[in-house]
C-alpha cells in the first residue's frame, strides 16, 4: 500500500533521505533562480497579454505542487516563452486583453491542461512525446521563437502592435513606426545589447577579476534583476513614464488569490483544443529537459509521473491566479547548475517568490515594459536554430520538408496551427516510414552464419530458396506493402520451392498483418511454394501459436536464418555476387 501511495507521491520516497547537505544545496539554488524568475515571470505574463502579477502567481503554488508529485531533481516549472505565446493566441481568440473575461479564460485554459495531463499520467500514456519528430519540435520551437521576439518589437519601440502571425505583427507595428519613442526605443535596445552581453561576456570578466567561479556564475545570471533596476531606477529619476514610456504600474502586494476556472461549456469547448496542444507541446519540452539533466547524473525520470506532476501544477495555477505552466529550459538548466539536490529547491523557490510578491513588488512599478520585452527577447532568440533547416536537408528530405512546412505554417498561420501540423507531420512521417519498411533479399556471407542483402554484399543464395528480411514490426499500414513485396520477387521465378520471411527486425504482429500473412500462406500454396519463418521473437510467436496460424503454415519455424538455409537448400549452393 505505501509502495503504490509513493509512486504518485515521489516527495515520500526523496524526503526520507533529505539531510543538511541537501537542504544547503537547494537553498542555494533556490536563491539564484528566484533572482532569476523575478524579472522573467513579469516578462513571461506580458507575453500572455496578461497582467504582471499573473506571472509571479504562476510561478509559486504549480512549483510547490510539482515538488510534491514530480519526479525531477532539477525541473523548475512555471511559465516560459512558448506556452506564454500559445496562452496569448488561444484566449485572444475568445476574450479582449485587459478585461476579466481574458484572465478568467486563462484560468480555465490552465485547469483545461492541468486535467488533460493528469488524465495522461494515470492511464500512463507518458510514451506519446515518443510520437512527435524532434526534427518538428525544433522547427516550431525555432519558428515560435521569431513570433516571440516579434511580438515584443511594440514594446521596444513603445508603439501599439498586435497579430498572431509574422505578418501581422509586423504590419501591425509597420503602421504605427510613426508614434515610435526615442526614450523608449533606446531602453530597449540598451536593455537589449545588456542582456546580450551579459550571457556571453560578464561571466568571464567576472573570472578576469579574481572573482570565484561559483559566485561569477551567480552574478551572471543576476545580469537581468541589474537591467531591471537600472532601467526602472533611470525612469523613476527622470519622470520617464509621464513622457510616454510604458510602464508595468502597479502590481498587487499580495500572495497568490484564490480563483476559479470558468466551467461554461461554450468557452471550455473554444479552448479545448489549445489546451490539448499546449499540454503536449509543455510536456515534451519539460520532459526533455528532466531527461537531459537526470543524465547528466545518473537519475531517473519516470514520464508518467511527470504529467502527473505537470497535471498538479497546471491546476494549483488555475486555482491561485496563473496560466499554463511547465518545465522551463533556461530556469532548469539555471537550478540544476545551482547545486540543486531534491524537488524542495523548488519549494523554496516558490517562497521566495511569496516574499516578494508581498514586499518587493511596488519596487517594479517604474519598471519599463521595453525592459521585460528586452528579457523575453535575448531568451527566446537562443532557441531559434535554423541550422535544423539545412542539417534535415542533408540527411533526409522527408524530414526537411516536414521542418520547413512547420516552420511556415507557425510563421504564417500561427503558433496553433504550427503546432497541430507538428504533430500531425510527426504522426504522418512515422506511418509513412513504417509503412514502407526497409525490405531485403538476404543470403549467406561465406564462411559465417549471417545473413546479409544480396545487392550489398557478396553472399551465398539458392535458386530455389529465397529469403526476405522485413526491418520493421508488421502492422495495419505496413501489411499490404508486405504482400506486394513478396508477391513481386516470386512472380515469374518458377526455380522457387521455398521461401523464408526472415522476423529478425519484428517486434509486432497485430491482427491486419496475421491476415496478411495468412492470405500469403495460401497464394505462396497456390503457386506451389512453402513459407517458412525464421528467428521470430519470443512474444510474436505466442501470440502466432494463439491464433492457431502456424497450424496452417505450409513451411516450418527456423530458430535461425542459418538453420531454415542448411535444411532448405542442396548442398554446395555456388556464391552469388553483389547486384550493386
Amino acid at each position: 500500500m505505501l509502495n503504490a501511495v509513493a509512486r504518485y507521491l515521489p516527495i515520500l520516497s526523496w524526503g526520507r533521505q533529505y539531510d543538511r547537505e541537501s537542504f544547503s544545496n537547494d537553498l542555494i539554488a533556490a536563491v539564484i533562480v528566484t533572482i532569476m524568475l523575478i524579472p522573467q515571470s513579469l516578462a513571461y505574463a506580458l507575453l500572455a497579454g496578461l497582467p504582471a502579477e499573473a506571472g509571479i502567481y504562476a510561478s509559486i503554488v504549480p512549483i510547490l505542487f510539482y515538488a510534491v508529485f514530480g519526479t525531477s531533481n532539477a525541473l523548475a516549472v512555471g511559465p516560459v516563452a512558448i506556452v506564454s505565446l500559445m496562452t496569448a493566441a488561444a484566449i485572444g481568440n475568445v476574450a479582449e486583453q485587459g478585461t476579466a473575461g481574458y484572465a478568467v479564460a486563462a484560468l480555465t485554459l490552465a485547469g483545461l491542461s492541468g486535467a488533460i495531463l493528469l488524465v495522461m499520467g494515470f492511464l500512463r500514456l507518458g510514451f506519446v512525446a515518443n510520437f512527435l519528430s524532434h526534427p518538428v519540435i525544433a522547427g516550431f520551437i525555432t519558428a515560435s521563437g521569431v513570433l516571440i521576439a516579434a511580438s515584443q518589437l511594440k514594446h521596444i519601440l513603445g508603439v501599439p502592435g498586435g497579430g498572431h502571425t509574422l505578418i501581422e505583427i509586423l504590419g501591425s507595428i509597420g503602421a504605427h513606426l510613426s508614434d515610435a519613442s526615442l526614450v523608449t526605443i533606446i531602453i530597449g535596445v540598451l536593455a537589449t545589447g545588456f542582456l546580450f552581453w551579459v550571457r556571453k561576456g560578464l561571466k568571464p570578466l567576472m573570472l578576469g577579476l579574481g572573482v570565484k567561479p561559483r559566485m561569477a556564475d551567480v552574478i551572471a545570471k543576476s545580469g537581468p534583476v541589474a537591467a531591471v533596476a537600472a532601467t526602472t531606477v533611470a525612469v523613476w529619476a527622470l519622470s520617464l513614464g509621464e513622457g510616454g514610456v510604458a510602464i508595468v504600474g502597479d502590481v498587487p502586494q499580495s500572495l497568490p488569490p484564490f480563483t476559479l476556472p470558468s466551467f461554461n461549456l461554450d468557452l471550455i469547448q473554444a479552448l479545448i483544443l489549445p489546451a490539448i496542444l499546449i499540454s503536449l507541446v509543455g510536456f515534451v519540452e519539460s520532459i526533455s529537459v528532466a531527461q537531459t539533466l537526470a543524465a547528466k547524473k545518473r537519475q531517473r525520470i519516470t514520464p508518467d509521473q511527470e504529467l502527473i506532476g505537470l497535471g498538479a501544477a497546471n491546476l494549483g495555477a488555475a486555482f491561485t491566479g496563473g496560466y499554463p505552466v511547465t518545465g522551463g529550459f533556461a530556469r532548469s538548466v539555471v537550478n540544476f547548475d545551482a547545486g540543486a539536490a531534491t524537488p524542495a529547491a523548488g519549494a523554496f523557490t516558490a517562497v521566495g517568490l511569496a516574499i516578494a510578491s508581498v514586499a518587493f513588488t511596488p519596487l517594479v512599478y517604474f519598471l519599463p515594459k521595453a525592459t521585460l520585452a528586452a528579457t523575453i527577447i535575448v531568451a527566446v532568440l537562443s532557441l531559434v536554430d535554423f541550422s535544423i533547416l539545412s542539417r534535415s536537408w542533408r540527411y533526409n528530405k522527408a524530414d526537411f520538408a516536414a521542418v520547413l512546412t512547420t516552420v511556415l505554417l507557425t510563421l504564417g498561420l500561427g503558433v496553433e496551427v504550427g503546432v497541430s501540423a507538428g504533430v500531425a507531420l510527426s504522426i504522418a512521417l512515422f506511418l509513412y516510414r513504417t509503412s514502407r519498411p526497409h525490405v531485403a533479399e538476404v543470403g549467406l556471407v561465406p564462411e559465417t552464419e549471417h545473413f546479409r542483402n544480396i545487392r550489398r554484399h557478396q553472399v551465398v543464395t539458392s535458386p530455389q530458396l529465397v529469403t526476405l528480411r522485413i526491418d520493421e514490426s508488421l502492422y495495419f499500414a505496413n501489411a499490404r506493402f508486405l504482400e506486394d513485396c513478396i508477391y513481386d520477387r516470386l512472380i515469374g521465378d518458377k526455380d522457387v520451392k521455398d521461401f523464408v520471411l526472415m522476423c529478425s527486425a519484428v517486434n509486432e504482429v497485430d491482427l491486419s498483418a496475421l491476415e496478411s500473412l495468412e492470405a500469403i500462406n495460401e497464394r505462396l500454396k497456390s503457386m506451389g511454394v512453402r513459407l517458412h519463418l525464421s528467428e521470430v521473437k519470443g512474444p510474436v510467436m505466442d501470440r502466432l501459436e494463439r491464433s492457431g496460424f502456424l497450424k496452417h503454415l505450409t513451411g516450418d519455424v527456423f530458430l535461425s536464418q542459418y538453420q531454415a538455409m542448411q535444411a532448405l537448400t542442396p548442398a554446395d549452393p555456388g556464391p552469388r555476387a553483389a547486384a550493386e
